[in-house]
């Protein structure tokens, strides 16, 4: 997943900086794994009881799954079968293509226009 020069990826700056839009990315970037949603709410870099204002719409509609338990933890995963998460897998990877085909134009320092 692309990044900014402010450590922000594509898919924040093009959708905004939101609990939601966070969760989304992390879970888009980390695909292949599964986390609990501790977890994913500290690696999105928001509050457990943010995560859990939206965890329900998230799961009734099929954007993420329980992949498994360990202990008493669930763990939780993009589902890759869904449509939602296909359609978000193939923004998030045209926004990198753009981004590498189109890099944004910098302005030199001191430039008037």
């Amino acid at each position: 997943m692309a990044k900014d020069n402010l450590g922000d990826s594509l898919f924040v700056e093009f959708f905004g900086d939101y609990p939601l839009i966070r969760v989304l990315d992390f879970l888009l970037e980390e695909r292949p794994l599964d986390y609990t949603k501790r977890e994913i709410a500290e690696h999105a870099g928001i509050g457990l009881s943010t995560l859990h204002t939206f965890w329900g719409k998230l799961e009734a509609l099929n954007i993420v799954r329980k992949t498994r338990r360990i202990d008493k933890a669930s763990l939780y995963a993009l589902n890759k079968n869904s449509k939602i998460v296909k359609e978000l897998i193939a923004i998030d990877n045209t926004l990198s293509f753009e981004h590498v085909s189109h890099p944004p134009v910098k302005k030199a320092v001191g430039a008037s226009h």
